[in-house]
């Protein structure tokens, strides 16, 4: 097959659009709004010789291309790319706040909610072959906002679609961190012929069992915290779960001299000295331990990550690592801190995102 083409929104600095990429999907076109982002996006593309997207970038917001002034231009992008014959898709995760279980909480009424029905009505205005459509959990166990997604998929279904999703923790992908996401592919009905549900394989690139590792009892609890201190697992950790731990991705992207390893808050609270490794159990300051999982990638005021073994938060490289991606991504010297750490905990993990791609590529090959 053919690389499908692909319109990426709410694009961050590119950590979904890696995962497709580099598994046999072209990016056509990236839409980011926050611009320290985008120009991270340009950047880290640069940096790993990829070439840009052939529809370009843009920084505007993705109501421009559903009602404003960019509607026309880009319903004739959309048609102009598939006049080549290629599948087209559209790939985002919509900022989730307000459906966050620790966010606003606002729903579909708050800013960033308008948006998930903004993506979903560009969807069904300019009709991709193909759509992948990624949140958070909230929006799939919170009653209200439930509705609101059961709203959105019979949207998609009267429009011709056939959808199937799956609520998905990061760690069956192999990625360090106990985070639950939603995830959706949808397909034009008239490009296939077999039910979605029954033939799309969600579990066939899924490396780990996330209810069996969330066993508490697998993993060391807490230890003194020892700063610089050098420790081996004290678990006999198979080989599926060492992959899993802070530790394997650390020395995996070799953080210490990674371009970003200097790039931490520095410490300004006694905190950093005297919270044991591995204790998680406050909403914030929560001290990794480098045997097991991070509990999330999530890095906003309210949730500080402390290195398991130094007296600091994670390094960008480490929170990097943590979202498992490869030892070469990297930001530019200029980027803000925060910038860094927003973008990062937005994401998706590189693993998982790969781990997506390849579903979705089989699928295509096989059905389409």
């Amino acid at each position: 097959m053919t690389k499908p083409l692909l319109f990426s929104f709410f694009s961050g600095s590119g950590f979904l659009d890696l995962g497709f990429e580099n598994t046999g999907f072209e990016i056509a076109f990236v839409n980011e709004f926050h611009k320290p982002f985008l120009d991270a996006y340009k950047y880290t593309r640069n940096q790993m010789k990829h070439s840009s997207p052939c529809f370009g970038y843009s920084n505007e917001s993705i109501e421009e291309f559903l009602s404003g002034p960019q509607r026309e231009w880009f319903s004739q992008v959309v048609a102009d790319a598939k006049k080549s014959k290629r599948l087209v898709g559209f790939i985002g995760g919509p900022p989730c706040p307000d459906f966050s279980v620790g966010g606003k909480n606002k729903g579909r009424e708050g800013d960033n909610g308008k948006l998930t029905q903004t993506y979903i009505d560009l969807i069904l205005k300019d009709q991709p072959d193909f759509f992948i459509f990624e949140n958070v959990k909230g929006l799939w166990r919170t009653k209200r906002h439930r509705e609101f997604y059961e709203e959105i998929k019979l949207l998609l279904k009267s429009s011709g679609y056939q959808i199937t999703d799956r609520l998905t923790n990061s760690l069956e992908y192999g990625a360090p961190q106990d985070r639950d996401r939603i995830l959706m592919f949808g397909i034009k009905s008239s490009l296939i012929d077999c039910d979605l549900e029954d033939t799309f394989d969600w579990k066939s690139r899924l490396i780990a069992d996330s209810k069996k590792l969330l066993d508490k009892k697998l993993w060391p609890a807490t230890d003194d915290f020892i700063e610089n201190s050098k420790t081996i697992s004290p678990l006999p950790i198979s080989d599926e779960m060492s992959k899993l731990t802070v530790q394997y991705w650390f020395e995996k992207n070799d953080v210490e001299n990674h371009p970003n390893a200097k790039h931490f808050f520095k410490p300004k609270s006694d905190k950093f000295k005297v919270i044991k490794e591995g204790d998680n159990s406050k909403k914030s300051f929560k001290r990794l331990h480098r045997w097991r999982y991070s509990p999330t990638a999530a890095y906003g005021n309210n949730e500080v990550h402390l290195h398991p073994y130094k007296a600091r938060r994670l390094s960008a490289a480490e929170a990097l690592a943590i979202q498992t991606l490869p030892p070469e991504f990297h930001f530019p010297e200029n980027m803000t801190l925060s910038n860094m750490f927003k973008t990062i905990g937005n994401g998706v993990p590189y693993v998982a995102a790969k781990g997506l791609a390849e579903t979705v590529l089989s699928f295509l090959n096989k059905h389409v």
